[in-house]
């Protein structure tokens, strides 16, 4: 066992130090493409793409509005995804909401708070009785750094065994590695409250579903091209030497080429055809992918709406001029360091529209989100600087650096964690947070235990990928093979002021769910294609637009709750935008408080009905916001007084309510629902 030591960061209370959170100064990033090569910066990708391109199904995409008069369906002008590395929801949340709490950071769940789906459901069996070969085992806090296991689409089908979910150790368990934790059938076991203390507390917080699934089987590509485009056909394999299209080979990732055109599905990790930094910085011979098609950044392009990807590692660490070199390093909690940049988990470079091959910077601060010669991908420094300049894109996609992304081997769940809470904490002190929603998913299971298995609904034929459960089901979407889903159950959060307090969700979802919400709230229209988008669950559940949150919860980096900020945001509603096929809830009271947790029939296995809210956290006692001097010095103003016309529009509201009650001898104060900061 590898003992983790990490100087004063584990501790029971939190420290305000640790929850203000300063941008660190960094260098000016002003490379450009210098002369002769500016004239040239895309000749790779543009040669390529010409050589490769096929052209996209259509699909109707709405014209782009004139500038300044883009709406959005929902109070929701930002939207944040931060997509980490590798976890299935019972490797996480298995026991929540009750942790150990033996070691790490203390962890006790507000009364009344639901129980999801997990390993203590049905009388915590699971944990005593489980039909694997090996039971779940608790990690503790010093076993952070484990081995990895294995997520390859067809282990992950045997693992689940049509559905029996007993072949985990036989087909996914990696019990040994070099330096790092692990034991026999290691892939059966979880951290509670006590390690990923961070998403536990923002669980009983904000939203988190239960019900929430990669869309396919298989690693990091397949799940990272599911977020941005719901799909993984149109995979090209591509000579890393020559930068011609070749025959996939038996073994590649990508299968069931077309026999004409070599279009394929995307199974499995290949680097991006479109990146200087794939394939060890080309120093390697290994095949490439890209990939044919549209994704959301070019629904976005279309309708002018800003956004980025902002990953770890991207800004080079070559002199400026030639092909971008990726040779930024951290070393993780346990001291071993790992490359910043992987660009098999930067989905964007696949495609020739969205590529940024050079990793050219942006050419200002204010450039950021809009078109220019970064194309829309940038390095995670760049939104930490845009962010303090009050200019936040629409769309942000976040990918930590490899130390911090929670990936088994190189990365763990607490730097994955000071990843998770610097990040959100900074957007939480910004004048954006009162229309801006945070989506934390993950990008695939990592062959993690997981016990639910969503019903397959989309099939696939391939005798020599596809076990019988994939085999059996529906037919496969637009034709296409390798791309069987529902795949591992993932955990999905929403940190909004409008997201539901201390609530289970139990929608099904996946991670198409995220990219159908951004077409639904922009009116970009469809991928098409048969892409998943079309019939992915909503995320708008998770959602509680006219009784938004009064209060910012913010944390410290060991994850405990650090302070409370009230806030004022007005409600708001949701609505469809022309064009869309989205279909808008009818708005109905929703019970809230520990006696509506227990009277809820709450979720039991994939497919049921939303959950109710669980206590009001908003219906606190005044001390809850007495704030000391060092907690008001961290916290900026305007996350503590967001709009006056929202603040006087509550009051008026108030004092109207008030006096209807008072003249109906209702004797209530506030409407039901209205979040009053005492």
């Amino acid at each position: 066992m590898r003992t983790i030591t990490t100087a004063g960061r584990r501790t029971g209370t939190s420290d305000m130090r640790e929850t203000t959170m300063h941008l660190a100064p960094r260098r000016p990033r002003g490379r450009r493409l210098p002369g002769a090569l500016a004239a040239t910066a895309l000749t790779a990708a543009v040669t390529l793409a010409a050589a490769l391109t096929v052209a996209p199904a259509a699909s109707a995409t709405p014209a782009a509005p004139a500038s300044g008069t883009l709406a959005t369906a929902s109070p929701i002008k930002h939207l944040v995804v931060l997509f980490d590395e590798n976890v299935s929801f019972d490797h996480y949340f298995g026991t929540y909401p009750k942790a150990a709490n033996t070691d790490g950071t203390s962890f006790t769940a507000a009364p009344g708070t639901q129980t999801p789906v997990n390993l203590l459901s049905d009388g915590s069996k699971l944990l005593t009785a489980n039909p694997n070969q090996y039971q779940p085992r608790r990690l503790a806090d010093s076993e952070a750094l484990t081995c990895d296991q294995n997520h390859s689409y067809t282990p992950e089908q045997q693992a689940y065994d049509n559905g029996a979910m007993d072949q985990f150790v036989q087909h996914t368990s990696s019990d040994r590695c070099s330096g790092l934790y692990g034991s026999p059938g290691l892939t059966m076991d979880y951290y509670d409250g006590n390690t990923v203390t961070a998403l536990w507390n923002y669980a009983q917080n904000y939203a988190l579903s239960d019900n929430s699934f990669g869309d396919v089987f298989g690693p990091s590509t397949p799940g990272a091209l599911g977020l941005i485009s719901g799909q993984t056909h149109g995979g090209i394999t591509v000579d890393s030497t020559t930068g011609a299209q070749r025959s996939p080979s038996a073994s590649g990732t990508v299968r069931s080429p077309d026999p004409t055109t070599g279009v394929g599905t995307v199974y499995g990790d290949s680097d991006p055809a479109y990146d200087d930094c794939s394939d060890n910085n080309h120093t390697s011979t290994s095949d490439l992918t890209a990939v044919q098609g549209r994704n959301i950044g070019d629904l976005l392009n279309a309708r002018n709406v800003t956004w980025g990807w902002f990953q770890g590692g991207f800004a080079p660490t070559s002199s400026p001029g030639g092909k971008a070199v990726c040779g930024a390093t951290h070393a993780n909690v346990g001291g071993a360091s790992s490359v910043d940049y992987s660009p098999h988990h930067e989905p964007f470079q696949y495609f020739a529209s969205t590529a940024n091959p050079h990793h050219l910077p942006p050419t200002s601060t204010s450039a950021i989100g809009h078109q220019d010669q970064a194309n829309h991908q940038y390095d995670l420094t760049d939104f930490d600087r845009t962010l303090a300049a009050g200019n936040l894109p629409a769309v942000s996609f976040l990918k930590a650096g490899e130390y911090q992304d929670g990936h088994a081997a190189y990365s763990d769940p607490l730097d994955e964690q000071n990843f998770l809470t610097s990040e959100i904490n900074a957007l939480q002190k910004s004048p954006e947070w009162s229309s801006t929603a945070v989506v934390v998913a993950y990008d695939d299971s990592d062959g993690w235990y997981d016990q639910v298995a969503a019903p397959v609904g989309n099939g696939s034929t391939d005798s020599g990928a596809d076990t019988a459960m994939c085999t059996s089901g529906p037919a496969a979407s637009a034709g296409y093979l390798d791309r069987c889903g529902p795949g591992p159950r993932l955990p999905l959060l929403v940190i909004s002021p409008y997201s539901r307090q201390n609530h289970i969700d139990h929608t099904q979802t996946t991670q198409s769910s995220v990219l159908r919400f951004i077409e639904d709230n922009w009116g970009t229209g469809r991928i098409g294609d048969g892409s998943f988008d079309a019939k992915a669950g909503s995320l708008d559940s998770m959602f509680d637009f006219a009784r938004p949150q009064q209060r910012a919860v913010l944390l410290g980096a060991d994850g405990s709750v650090a302070v409370k900020v009230p806030i004022k945001v007005a409600p708001g509603r949701m609505t469809v935008l022309p064009g869309s096929d989205r279909v808008a809830p009818r708005t109905k009271a929703t019970a809230s408080g520990p006696d509506a947790a227990s009277a809820s029939a709450g979720g039991k296995g994939a497919g049921g009905a939303s959950g109710s809210a669980g206590p009001d956290l908003a219906a606190t006692r005044s001390d809850d916001f007495r704030l000391s001097g060092a907690e008001i010095a961290g916290v900026s103003v305007p996350a503590v007084l967001v709009a006056g016309a929202a603040a006087f529009w509550l009051l008026a509201r108030r004092r109207r309510t008030a006096g209807s009650a008072a003249a109906s001898g209702s004797g209530a104060g506030t409407t039901a629902g209205t979040a009053e900061v005492k």
